[in-house]
């Protein structure tokens, strides 16, 4: 057993303890947010930029809710998004983490801190953010829909703080509890298949939606809605519906269950918390012996080219085997460009053309390609000397990622042909997708040079690290927006080639026209990345090294 861990567990307050932890810990977070954005103006612009996004959307988010306040199924559609709500929270800090260095309790075992002060603290600090104030908007949007009368709006009053608590309440119990699993590697193994069940579930909700609306609209959820409203935290929106229709003993009933989950999600996260404290990591007990090293520069390897070049291309592919951050992104990639066109084939509602979303997924992970070395970056910075070299190291990554992404374009491409048996789609459509390819290799590489980010190691929790968040959103979705504006040319191509009679004959054109710009694209954007890349040098290096 940790001594420290045991202390902090059971020893007498210390005059440290004392001291308001949940202040200080609500300060500790307020300092991490503003030391995050020191110096660098373009970081402060990006998080104030999605910080103004949050609030925008949040507000129209929290009017169109309230326009429901009288409509016969505004109970349903929040009742059901409260649930939602809970979900996302709940699987969120585990598959999406957003670099919240608290999220992490590890990092707090050896400090003489007691469990339920701890929890305490930890949930206050954990209600300052952008995703609670997105929450709160949904939150206050939902009770306006079903509040009516005093009662209602008594109970909307309490309905709002217990909906947040509950949600903090559920992604703090479930990070912590599953903290020691995923900073393990075969955890982290584990957790990429657990994304990729999510990711299928958001696809099996999205296509249950059309067939939803398609079947009557609304209507069909009652019966849900009429169970969900019973199971916490939707029974605290449920709870202000039956005050505003005068049904109080059922209100009563609805809110002693929110505060029964949201103490026994506390009394969990506390027990968790404690068994982290006081209980050594099993994986430090023993190291596994090393295994030797069997394929060497040959074996699987040996079809790469001499040089640099193979080396580069070699050192990629291995982070997607090995690196379980890597790995995680690229299965679920893989899997979700998958599903979403072959699903809606399957459904015969798709598009031959929807195959280009695969070929989308696969090319964001040109995006931040040097974050992925994380400090390591520093033996590739020694290797760079000028244009040439950062020209050869983007080209290798390139031509790694561009080996899988062509036949799997091709594959995702003819199954979606096969299923709508529009065979006469696939070169056009097949084109377009290695058009996309290219334009998101060119935005990649420039996005990589002017907004690079560290993936920090440390933690299973954090994909990105503190202050950085921002940047990274805004060099991923400002590079896909750039993407398609390079892609146009066969965008374009492409409607006109489909929409027009005549030329309806002659789409095979759009193969090799969609070979030709997508290589030329590719080839573009890593020479005009390569000079930043040589001059930023130093920048980028700080900037991946800081996980």
């Amino acid at each position: 057993m940790s001594a420290a861990g045991t202390l902090a567990a059971t020893a007498p307050v210390s005059s440290a303890a004392e001291v308001p932890l949940t202040g200080l810990f609500v300060r500790l977070k307020l300092s991490l947010l503003r030391n995050g954005l020191k110096g660098s103006s373009k970081r402060k612009a990006v998080w104030i930029a999605n910080l103004v996004f949050c609030l925008v959307v949040g507000f129209f988010a929290t009017l169109g809710l309230s326009f429901l306040h009288g409509h016969q199924h505004a109970a349903t559609v929040v009742v059901l998004l409260a649930a939602l709500m809970a979900l996302a929270w709940a699987v969120m800090p585990l598959f999406f983490p957003s670099g919240d260095e608290t999220l992490d309790p590890s990092r707090l075992v050896m400090l003489p801190l007691r469990p339920r002060p701890l929890v305490r603290a930890l949930l206050a600090s954990s209600l300052v953010g952008i995703g609670p104030l997105f929450s709160l908007c949904l939150a206050v949007g939902s009770v306006v829909a079903v509040a009516r009368g005093a009662a209602g709006a008594v109970a909307a009053v309490v309905a709002v703080p217990l909906l947040l608590l509950v949600f903090v309440a559920l992604a703090r119990a479930v990070a912590t509890a599953n903290v020691r699993l995923l900073s393990s590697r075969k955890g982290r193994d584990l957790a990429v298949l657990s994304g990729l069940l999510i990711a299928v579930g958001a696809q099996a909700v999205n296509f249950g939606g059309q067939r939803l609306f398609q079947a009557g609209g609304l209507t069909q959820l009652e019966p849900a809605e009429a169970v969900v409203r019973w199971l916490p935290p939707a029974t605290a929106v449920g709870m202000v519906d039956s005050a505003g229709r005068g049904a109080y003993g059922t209100a009563a009933a609805q809110l002693v269950l929110t505060l029964a989950a949201l103490a026994g999600l506390l009394w969990f996260w506390e027990r968790s918390l404690t068994k982290l404290m006081v209980t050594p990591d099993g994986s430090t007990l023993a190291a596994a012996a090393p295994r030797k090293e069997r394929d060497g520069a040959g074996g699987v390897w040996s079809f790469l080219p001499d040089g640099r070049t193979g080396a580069v291309m070699q050192r990629t592919l291995r982070y997607v085997v090995r690196d379980p951050k890597t790995k995680s992104a690229w299965v679920s990639a893989l899997a979700v460009g998958a599903i979403v066109p072959v699903f809606n084939a399957l459904q015969g509602t798709g598009s031959v053309y929807l195959a280009c979303f695969g070929a989308g997924m696969l090319g964001i992970q040109m995006y931040n390609q040097f974050g992925q070395d994380t400090s390591a970056f520093w033996m590739v910075a020694q290797t760079i000397t000028g244009p040439r070299d950062a020209y050869e190291e983007l080209r290798a990554r390139a031509a790694a990622l561009a080996l899988i992404a062509v036949p799997y374009s091709a594959l995702v491409t003819a199954v979606t042909a096969a299923l709508l048996g529009d065979w006469s789609g696939f070169p056009a459509a097949l084109g377009l997708s290695l058009a996309v390819v290219g334009a998101m290799l060119f935005t990649g590489a420039l996005a990589s040079a002017h907004f690079p980010y560290s993936i920090p190691t440390d933690g299973a929790f954090k994909n990105v690290a503190p202050g950085q968040g921002g940047l990274a959103w805004m060099g991923i979705f400002g590079g896909m927006v750039a993407s398609v504006v390079v892609s146009a040319p066969v965008i374009v191509l492409t409607v006109v080639f489909t929409v027009s009679d005549g030329l309806h004959g002659l789409r095979w054109i759009l193969l090799p026209a969609g070979v030709v710009w997508g290589t030329l694209s590719a080839w573009a954007g890593l020479r005009l990345a390569a000079p930043t890349v040589f001059r930023k040098l130093p920048e980028i290096l700080t900037a991946v090294s800081k996980g």
